[in-house]
């Protein structure tokens, strides 16, 4: 990355390694490496210096530009370490005025700076302090030392207030802003990154600033700036960060929709419907599929029935009845003489699948493997053994699927449960296990819902399939929000409930006792419950509690104790089990029907709404106790209200997506694909849509196909291949 970048800089800087390389590698640490990547570094934001306020009219709550005379500076050392300065104004109208500079961090040559009688100029919010107002951390510059005739060389010479706003950039250690400043300066006069390559009609009918108009403002803006103009500058909604935006927006998707299109040249095998394995299972079901289950499958089936490769996501909230719609793909590669594999992120929940599998499909002609890292040596052998014969089946399991040893040569769909928590690599590997140069069919499945801006933004190249209604029979669960000083009400009502027949699972965030977190532990819970309910303890109010069964769960057990543990508590044996977030996902038991979540404020929103699916899956009314600690900061109590209020998992994705972005909502499928860096799915949902139907519009002509792969060059860059995923 050094090497690309050393090409931009100036000749002269070339053959001076210890100039241009070291800073081609700090700014490779930005992701820069060529001269458009300098050009987008936009501003984080500005700072307003052309205006200097007297000392005598701040308050608390200002981010000004002052200046004054140094009249004291020492370091102190109570209650830390720590610099501390205090200027004066020696303007008549405000003699006497001051101001505190305080620094927990510093230097020897900055002491020597601001020494006293030299008259500096400060930037930084002022704040109320212990003695009257301070700035922490100004930024600072020396206008003269105290003899007039010794300037410190750090010094800027031109001493007058500047007359536009001053950019601030993101940066890394080594890099200064004067020096990511001058670079930006300079590539800003190369042709090659003005151009616009968005067609001139195109910007027209958008309405859209000139390309090279925008990034010129947004990196130096025009003096005496409007107050409106300056506020959607900070807002990013002024028409110079639209233009950033949109082309953003557009070249992403272009770069998902040729690709895209890119698949129709290539070749799957058409399994088309032979009606053997499929109608057995439909029949043999001890249910009917839903109108959604039905639309959903002949979606699929329709695609799987094309000799263009399948690339299809399909979405439905916990328990809305997937794994049917799975299994009916899988049987269709079977009954055509292929093989479909079925990964899954947890040993439990791919044995989840099998079993429920096993059940279903018990007695027809299907060759069910199941290959996990848990098998025996002598097991695994011959599971290898059994997927490289090329003979059709249904192989069910978890990463060891896609692991270099296995073989399956005649492979024609891979499906992938909870798609989000694979990487792009992971999902190919298992996709290129075929021997054929035909393409597999690839169906992904997941439980959090995507919200729409989000599925267009990101999931543009796929195609998406909807389980919008829940089965029949399902029972709404009520939520409950309890402070963790109740935590003796729960653990009675806990009891009570499962003395009358109901199951409960228990959640703890940790496994063991952490001394830096105080988070109820798995291990220690686990004890207490066990010692609360053995029969011989009571209640405050001096009810007995009853003899209840407790069993543990977590990440760290060996498969076949978890495996017994799991089958214990289908069983009914078990009345409580406490359990990590490995019951997340997948995990099935009709008569759990209380899920109580310790710290649930330390939750993510997904996973909240993934645990609360696990019950309400019986005919018993069914709870979601959430025992949250205090004080909740802003972002937790957000999270808990969303939940509280909100059972729709679309709904409650959207909420996540408004309050924590993109990213944890897509998971590992974006593994090296660049999340959008000035765009907000949501929040720039109109300028999506406009971005979506020019990205059709220009792959309609030889121009606009020109134009799309200058745009993704421009903006993506060698990342655009991931999106092939």
């Amino acid at each position: 990355m050094a090497t690309g970048m050393s090409r931009d800089l100036p000749a002269a800087d070339k053959p001076r390694k210890d100039k241009g390389s070291v800073l081609a590698a700090r700014l490779a640490r930005l992701g820069i490496v060529r001269d458009v990547d300098l050009a987008l570094h936009l501003p984080l934001r500005y700072e307003d210096y052309t205006t200097r306020v007297p000392l005598a009219q701040l308050h608390a709550g200002m981010s000004v530009c002052a200046e004054g005379v140094v009249t004291a500076s020492e370091v102190r050392y109570r209650p830390r370490r720590q610099w501390v300065c205090a200027i004066e104004s020696d303007d008549e109208k405000g003699i006497g005025a001051a101001l505190t500079l305080r620094f927990f961090t510093f230097y020897p040559n900055q002491q020597k700076a601001l020494t006293l009688g030299a008259r500096v100029r400060v930037f930084g919010e002022v704040r109320e302090g212990h003695f009257g107002l301070e700035m922490v951390h100004p930024k600072f510059m020396v206008l003269s030392a105290a003899n007039q005739r010794e300037i410190p060389r750090e010094a800027p010479r031109d001493v007058s207030l500047p007359n536009r706003l001053t950019p601030i950039y993101p940066t890394t250690a080594g890099l200064s802003q004067e020096v990511l400043t001058k670079q930006i300066a300079r590539v800003l006069q190369h042709e090659a990154v003005l151009r616009d390559d968005l067609p001139e009609a195109v910007c027209r009918q958008e309405d859209l600033w000139d390309w090279s108009r925008a990034l010129r403002f947004l990196h130096a803006p025009p003096p005496q700036l409007s107050e409106e103009e300056q506020i959607t500058l900070s807002a990013h909604t002024h028409p110079a960060w639209q233009r950033i935006k949109f082309d953003e927006l557009l070249a992403q998707q272009l770069s998902l929709k040729r690709h895209k299109a890119a698949r129709a040249s290539r070749r799957a095998e058409a399994l088309k419907p032979r009606g053997v394995l499929t109608e057995a299972l439909l029949q043999r079901l001890p249910f009917a599929l839903t109108m959604a289950q039905q639309r959903v499958w002949k979606e699929i089936s329709d695609d799987l029935a094309r000799t263009m490769p399948m690339h299809r996501l399909l979405q439905g909230d916990v328990g809305s009845g997937k794994t049917v719609v799975a299994a009916l793909a899988a049987l269709r590669a079977v009954e055509n003489g292929r093989q479909a594999a079925l990964m899954a992120p947890t040993e439990i929940l791919a044995e989840q699948h099998y079993n429920k599998l096993s059940a279903w499909l018990e007695g027809l002609p299907v060759r069910l493997v199941w290959l996990t890292g848990a098998l025996t040596s002598a097991q695994h052998k011959k599971t290898l053994a059994m997927l490289a014969d090329g003979e059709p089946a249904f192989a069910i399991g978890t990463h060891a699927l896609f692991q270099k040893e296995v073989a399956m040569p005649n492979l024609a769909l891979a499906i992938v449960d909870e798609q989000h928590r694979f990487g792009v690599t992971q999902r190919l590997a298992l996709r290129d296990k075929a021997a054929s140069a035909e393409e597999v069919h690839q169906l992904m499945m997941s439980a959090t819902p995507i919200p729409r801006t989000l599925a267009m933004s990101f999931y543009a190249d796929l195609d998406v399939s909807v389980i919008d209604t829940l089965p029949p029979g399902r029972t709404p669960v009520t939520t409950r929000l309890v402070n963790q000083t109740r935590r003796a009400e729960i653990i009675a009502h806990v009891g009570r409930r499962c003395a009358e027949g109901a199951q409960a699972y228990w959640v703890c965030p940790l496994i063991e006792e952490s001394e830096k977190l105080s988070l109820q532990a798995a291990q220690t819970l686990y004890e207490e419950l066990m010692a609360t309910f053995d029969g011989s303890h009571e209640t405050a109010d001096g009810a007995p509690l009853p003899k209840l069964n407790v069993g543990l769960l977590h990440g760290r057990m060996k498969p076949a104790d978890k495996t017994a543990m799991m089958e214990a508590f289908v069983r009914g044996d078990i009345h409580i089990l406490v359990a990590t977030t490995v019951i997340e996902v997948g995990v099935d038991v009709p008569n759990a029907s209380i899920m109580v979540i310790e710290h649930a404020e330390r939750f993510g929103l997904a996973q909240l709404h993934q645990l609360r699916g696990r019950v309400g899956r019986g005919s018993r009314q069914s709870q979601c106790i959430l025992l949250f600690e205090t004080p909740l900061g802003a972002l937790a109590k957000a999270r808990l209200k969303v939940i509280f209020e909100n059972n729709d998992g679309f709904e409650i994705a959207r909420q996540d997506l408004r309050i924590r972005g993109p990213g944890e909502l897509l998971g590992a499928r974006q593994s090296g694909v660049p999340l959008l860096r000035f765009a907000d799915p949501e929040r720039d949902e109109a300028l999506l849509e406009r971005a979506s139907r020019v990205a059709d519009r220009l792959l309609k002509t030889k121009e606009g196909e020109t134009a799309a792969v200058k745009l993704i060059d421009r903006w993506l860059g060698d990342k655009a291949e991931f999106f092939k995923a």
